[in-house]
């Protein structure tokens, strides 16, 4: 089976970050199988997403489209048992799939186009593009709902986001309130009290200062902090300036920092427990946002869709797991990443038609965002 697999639907013809699929395999490789024994394998990896228990053999040669008997169908479970892609539990069980009969299901939906129509991931976005923080948020909820998974949503790089108007507010003779509103439409707020009064002109003054000299830059440049520095103000207007300036370092950290995660209790359900094991390594996972920011943010590059299976990961923390991204962002960059975590025992087909459907919602939606 082919190690990379792309399938393009008719408006993803301007190859934006999200369009392709690719399986992304590593390790050993998947073998050679014949088309009856794809469909056994079909047969036992589905069943076993289903129910979750050991498939027989006797179910799968009851099937309507399996047109060999219970013998034949037992030879060939062998046969795949053998080339490491079926698991026997114990001897009077049904075959359960293993890392690398998981893949090789994947190649084989992949390659047969065999993924679910795209209607059971329909992401629905607000239709105000107001802020990009609250599309993350809804499109991480929403995305954990269709695959009762665990979802995940990078937000963009602190390089993307610049800084696009700055509202410095009296609230109170010795309360100010600023207010910095970025390129992504993020909001950042922080209240000041001083000691004193503060100046109203004072105040005016530096809100047609700041927005006249940080209106473009990127949050965390050294010139934001130069600007809020600059030696050739008065020091009463570099003192307040230095006392309000904590607001960007504020901005700079959320900014670094952001990962929207949802659906950590989906996968605590009763159904689940049998990969109780597998789940608590992903809660030891999520206890390291830097890890997971990392992990996704190494693949920001990769132009498809791409799957990782148990030991595939990279992560030794994630290696009896399996993840489905891809990445979000303009025609012309990568700004952020999707994906989904969960057990070995995943839906990879509606996993993989979600991932993608959402990170195209969002790619539709940064292009409005930063483009306007």
């Amino acid at each position: 089976m082919r190690a990379l697999l792309e399938h393009r639907s008719p408006d993803e013809r301007r190859s934006p970050p999200s369009a392709a699929v690719a399986t992304g395999r590593q390790g050993k490789e998947v073998p050679e199988l014949s088309e009856r024994q794809r469909l056994i394998l079909r047969k036992v990896v589905e069943r076993h997403l289903a129910c979750g228990e050991p498939v027989p053999s006797k179910w799968i040669a009851a099937q309507s489209d399996v047109p060999w008997g219970p013998s034949t169908v037992r030879a060939e479970l062998h046969r795949l048992e053998r080339v490491g892609l079926l698991h026997h539990p114990h001897t009077s069980a049904g075959r359960v799939p293993t890392e690398r009969g998981y893949r090789a299901y994947v190649d084989d939906v992949l390659e047969r186009g065999a993924l679910p129509a795209q209607q059971l991931a329909k992401i629905s976005l607000p239709a105000v593009r107001r802020e990009l923080e609250q599309a993350m948020r809804e499109a991480t909820a929403q995305l954990s709902q269709v695959t009762n998974l665990l979802a995940l949503v990078t937000a963009p790089p602190i390089e993307t986001t610049t800084i696009r108007r700055i509202e410095v507010l009296p609230l109170q003779p010795q309360v100010v309130m600023v207010v910095v509103i970025t390129s992504t439409g993020g909001v950042t707020k922080r209240v000041f009290s001083f000691p004193g009064p503060v100046d109203r002109g004072l105040v005016e003054w530096a809100e047609s200062y700041l927005n006249e000299t940080l209106r473009g830059l990127e949050v965390g440049a050294r010139m934001v902090r130069k600007k809020l520095d600059d030696e050739a103000l008065g020091e009463h207007e570099r003192a307040f300036l230095r006392e309000i300036g904590a607001v960007f370092t504020d901005l700079e950290e959320t900014a670094q920092s952001n990962l929207f995660m949802e659906g950590a209790h989906r996968l605590l359900a009763e159904h689940r427990l049998p990969e109780l094991s597998q789940i608590a390594d992903l809660l030891s996972v999520l206890e390291r946002r830097v890890l997971l920011l990392g992990l996704l943010r190494r693949w920001l590059d990769e132009p498809n869709v791409y799957l990782r299976i148990g030991s595939e990961n990279p992560a030794r923390e994630m290696r009896s797991l399996s993840l489905v991204a891809a990445n979000y962002g303009t025609p012309l960059r990568n700004l952020g990443t999707v994906s989904v975590v969960g057990p070995l025992r995943m839906d990879y087909p509606r996993a993989i038609t979600a991932v993608r459907a959402t990170a195209r919602e969002l790619s539709r939606f940064v292009t409005e965002v930063y483009e306007r």
